[in-house]
């Protein structure tokens, strides 16, 4: 008997197995035969490891699912008229759209704020009469004095706060505290001069995350696939 045949006894492996092992005795390296299987432990860690990866880039492609949206809408803003007068219907119709409309921005209860990365300032401001509707407005760097005074139209995203995109997370609690209202998060936002071209990004970097996902989940299927012999 040969060498192939004991160790096919000895692993249990079916006849069928044993007699393709048999037919390629001068082809095998007996030195490879003896070697260890892989570790099991290290094989899950590694699968872990790329289910998780791949599960987080969809995550984050779903976070972003309100800004491709918005990047795939018309560019021709929708007129609103003005934000005093606009109800809900017409809002809620209008939702993550570019909208263009007027109003006067209340005197009080506006907050500045920055970003990281950028030069320019940012503020929030409500409509006068419409504690609901907020405007942020972009200063660029040295545009802002003494003398600035906010505009009366507008043009730009329509949303509300809780589904603003992952940039103006945090501005609705901020709100909150500075006006000491709890429904900010349910309030209208009209981001003044973002267009849907200024969302091509969220195109871009969903495009990278689903194809690294996708990477990932055929790396995961490979390693659970039985190799035939």
């Amino acid at each position: 008997m040969s060498m192939y045949a004991v160790f096919c006894v000895a692993r249990d492996i079916p006849p069928v197995r044993s007699a393709v092992l048999a037919a390629h005795d001068d082809q095998l390296d007996p030195e490879l035969i003896a070697l260890p299987d892989p570790p099991r432990p290290h094989r899950t860690l590694t699968l872990v490891v790329l289910v998780l990866a791949a599960a987080a880039a969809m995550a984050m492609t779903f976070v972003l699912r309100q800004d491709i949206t918005y990047a795939l809408t018309s560019r021709t803003p929708a007129e609103l008229g003005d934000l005093r007068s606009a109800d809900a219907r017409e809002l809620q119709l209008r939702d993550n759209r570019l909208v263009r409309a007027e109003a006067i921005l209340g005197p009080e209860g506006g907050i500045r704020y920055e970003r990281l990365l950028s030069s320019d300032t940012f503020h929030a401001v409500p409509v006068a009469g419409r504690p609901d509707i907020w405007v942020v407005l972009r200063v660029p760097a040295r545009g802002e004095s003494a003398r600035w005074e906010p505009p009366r139209q507008f043009a730009g995203r329509l949303v509300r706060f809780d589904s603003a995109g992952p940039r103006q997370r945090g501005l609705a609690s901020t709100i909150e505290r500075a006006t000491h209202e709890p429904s900010a998060a349910a309030a209208w936002l009209l981001l003044d001069g973002e267009t849907p071209a200024d969302e091509r990004w969220a195109l871009v970097l969903a495009m990278a995350l689903l194809g690294f996902a996708a990477w990932h989940i055929a790396a995961t299927a490979r390693m659970i696939r039985k190799v035939p012999v």
